[in-house]
């Protein structure tokens, strides 16, 4: 990791970054407060599960949401079949070196044994969660404050770098309980006049309907022209202005459904595509055990035609490191910081249950992909991701950035080094925000 006193950062660089905005609301700043959720969409979640009178649902709810954080993705069929052959080989070896000399026949038996049983101890034991209407109304009474408030911060970074961007079209594929809907009519009001939720519970589609209707039956749905379906649209002409997929994608069983799906969203975008994961579970070679921080694992089993495809459009969220299409920089960078989770915090206001804090916050990843450019921030400016909380002291703060070459630089922001606006927008800022830097001409980041 490299590290320095922030000496290419924006000195006395020009303040007119700030677009008008106070230091607390910069441009780079993404995260929302206390996000809360619309009044209309709580009272129908509160009416549902008061209805449903649920025995023990705190307790319930809170074993489902560590179910969900804890698990892991299905395990891949060929790396099994290798882990077995690589599993049998030592064995025989093992055999042969200790001069064994019986029947080949009852020793092929044994180790096969062996090496079946050693699978069943260190294989996750992956199945795929079936929603019916209980456990639907339990992930509601978990996940639905949580999961709006992340996609609520991953779209907000869509509006705050494209103001001309507000979407008419929506693909939700996982869409669970519909909160996608209600994020992007927060997000941007009544620009949308199509929304498709795909999502393979019927329970699931039921209740997020319910939602929409206030659990009413007799009621018109809140939020005009929305459509639930099981499957993803077959036509392959017809795209989306949005097309999102929180917390699904790991849901899927296999490699290849997984990079099949990812191409069809792709395919299916006609400007943003937003992927949203759990938060990172463990830091070390985590883009090849699970998805977060950037989906590489999906990724990396696409053809070169395929991954450019997908990545050579222009990058806005979260990842410097991916929009300079290197396969591995995440990989690398992990080598300097094992122990740095790329997620992003979200407080939140849960609902109002027993048992649950006023206040709360949800970590995830995200990533979100443009089919074309359409930042209009300053040229001069190279805009770096904060990826730890920032240390205010006297006089100084410390940021830890991810620059947009990928490197991650360790920065000392002063008054007098760098400039009040640079450093007031520091003081401000918090782990997940941008903030600018200026790259002089006799001057390149390290």
């Amino acid at each position: 990791m490299c590290t320095g006193h922030g000496t290419a950062a924006a000195a006395g660089a020009p303040a007119d970054f700030l677009q008008g905005a106070s230091y607390k609301k910069h441009p780079g700043v993404t995260a929302l407060k206390t996000v809360r959720l619309p009044e209309d969409l709580q009272r129908g979640a509160l009416s549902v599960i008061h209805g449903a009178a649920l025995r023990e649902l705190p307790e319930r709810a809170r074993r489902l949401s560590n179910f969900l954080w804890s698990r892991k993705r299905a395990t891949d069929e060929a790396a099994l079949r290798k882990k077995a052959l690589d599993l049998e080989k030592r064995l025989l070896e093992q055999e042969v070196e200790k001069g064994g000399d019986g029947d080949r026949y009852l020793t092929d038996i044994r180790i096969r044994k062996e090496v079946l049983s050693q699978l069943k101890k260190t294989t996750y034991h992956w199945t795929p969660v079936r929603y019916d209407d209980e456990l639907s109304i339990i992930y509601l009474a978990a996940r639905l404050a949580g999961g709006y408030a992340a996609v609520r911060r991953a779209l907000n970074e869509i509006k705050k770098r494209d103001d001309l961007f507000s979407p008419c079209s929506l693909l939700d594929f996982g869409s669970g309980l519909g909160t996608v809907v209600w994020a992007v009519h927060a997000t941007w009001g009544d620009t949308l006049k199509e929304s498709v939720c795909v999502d393979s519970s019927k329970a699931m589609n039921t209740l997020a309907e319910r939602l929409l209707r206030g659990d009413s039956e007799t009621k018109d749905p809140l939020l005009k022209q929305v459509y639930f379906r099981q499957f993803l649209p077959v036509t392959p002409t017809v795209q989306f202005d949005l097309v999102v997929s929180a917390f699904a994608l790991s849901e899927l069983a296999s490699k290849q459904e997984r990079a099949e799906t990812v191409l069809t969203l792709w395919r299916k975008t006609h400007s943003y595509m937003v992927s949203k994961t759990d938060l990172c579970k463990t830091y070390s070679k985590c883009c090849e055990k699970y998805f977060p921080p950037f989906q590489m694992s999906l990724f990396r089993q696409l053809s070169d035609s395929e991954f450019n495809q997908i990545f050579l459009s222009f990058l806005v969220s979260i990842c410097q490191k991916l929009s300079h299409m290197t396969l591995y920089t995440c990989m690398h960078l992990y080598r300097h910081e094992p122990q740095l989770p790329c997620n992003y915090p979200q407080a939140y206001r849960p609902l109002p249950l027993p048992g649950n804090p006023e206040h709360e916050v949800e970590c995830f990843s995200y990533l979100v992909v443009a089919r074309q450019e359409t930042t209009r921030e300053d040229k001069s400016l190279q805009w770096a991701r904060l990826i730890r909380p920032v240390l205010r002291r006297p006089r100084h703060v410390h940021c830890h950035v991810c620059c947009p070459d990928g490197k991650l630089r360790h920065l000392v922001v002063t008054d007098k080094r760098n400039g009040r606006a640079m450093y007031r927008c520091a003081r401000s800022s918090d782990y997940g925000d941008r903030l600018p830097l200026l790259q002089s001409e006799d001057e390149s980041l390290p």
